[in-house]
């Protein structure tokens, strides 16, 4: 059966109607019934000088926006038409690696290794588009998600590596390692997170503070720490307030069995006594998982975008 899709909001999950039950359409071109095409971009981006993915207005940079613009100028639609959507609205300063997004086209591709080379032609070289594919009629890159994935980066010497100052909080204080690893423990499993959530300067409602954190790993490598933590979602802020309190008892400046004990308080003031919030700059949205069952490509869409491949076939200039 082929669907229709329409975006109403791009706050508000897509809305799928079959094409017979038409009294609650009323999206027509010349008589017809327009049938949007439904897109998933992977996305990648350094994100030190914008103000985070959500959308606003020109002049402030935000990656949506560089993104809906360059859409707007390949496809001549409007923000309205396009409905694009992210997973996650990372915050100012906060970059990624797996960011998805999805957005809608009235109209089908052939072939989308030139679009997504002409989107990349368009974006500042801090944003790339990794990957573009064809997208169910039932996917959202927000509402589907199953998992996402965070990053947290720490150079941990007394002198800074200056490669590494955009990508990693510089820890002077020597981390005891182990003592984290025994910290970040008491997360796994399901829990209400109201201590380690930021109330979001955005209106959202009320969000659900109950989560699940599925791993939380710290590995070593060099002066390096880095802190992978999947969970089925995050509070406004909650990874950075988490990664705060570990450094916190890496520094052995608290015991690791403080963090049951600010979880049990569900109160974001507990965790004010302790620690502050981790920098944005260390942290990095590195994946998001969907049910393989939303990931399925529509029959008859085009094959996946990586990008184009540039090859030589024979070399024209002679050798001397």
């Amino acid at each position: 059966m082929v669907f229709v899709s329409l975006c109403l909001s791009s706050r508000l999950p897509v809305v799928l109607f079959p094409p017979s039950d038409t009294s609650h359409l009323g999206d027509k071109i010349d008589g017809k019934i327009s049938t949007n095409y439904k897109w998933r971009m992977v996305v990648a981006y350094d994100g030190t000088k914008f103000k985070g993915w959500q959308y606003q207005p020109a002049p402030t940079p935000t990656i949506q926006w560089h993104i809906e613009d360059a859409l707007i100028r390949i496809t001549k639609l409007d923000r309205g038409d396009l409905c694009l959507v992210g997973a996650g609205r990372t915050d100012t300063g906060v970059h990624a690696f797996g960011q998805v997004a999805h957005f809608t086209t009235p109209f089908n591709y052939n072939n989308l290794d030139g679009f997504h080379a002409a989107i990349n032609g368009l974006l500042p070289k801090e944003i790339r588009i990794r990957e573009i594919s064809p997208a169910h009629p039932e996917f959202h890159a927000r509402f589907s998600t199953t998992s996402k994935m965070y990053r947290y980066k720490i150079y941990n010497e007394p002198v800074m590596d200056p490669f590494h100052r955009l990508y990693a909080f510089h820890s002077a204080y020597r981390l005891n390692p182990e003592a984290m690893r025994e910290a970040a423990s008491f997360f796994l499993g399901k829990h209400d997170f109201s201590s380690f959530g930021n109330v979001p300067s955005r209106n959202d409602g009320t969000p659900n503070p109950v989560k699940e954190i599925f791993r939380f790993d710290i590995s070593e490598s060099g002066a390096i720490l880095d802190l992978e933590v999947e969970g089925s979602g995050f509070l406004y802020r909650q990874v950075r307030n988490m990664v705060a309190l570990l450094i916190q008892v890496g520094r052995e400046a608290l015991p690791p069995d403080i963090v049951p004990k600010i979880l049990e308080a569900r109160d974001r003031k507990v965790l004010a006594k302790f620690s502050l919030s981790a920098p944005p700059h260390g942290l990095c949205l590195m994946s998001v998982k969907y049910d393989p069952e939303k990931l399925n490509h529509p029959s008859g869409a085009p094959p996946v975008s990586f990008g184009r491949t540039h090859t030589i076939s024979k070399c024209k200039l002679p050798f001397y």
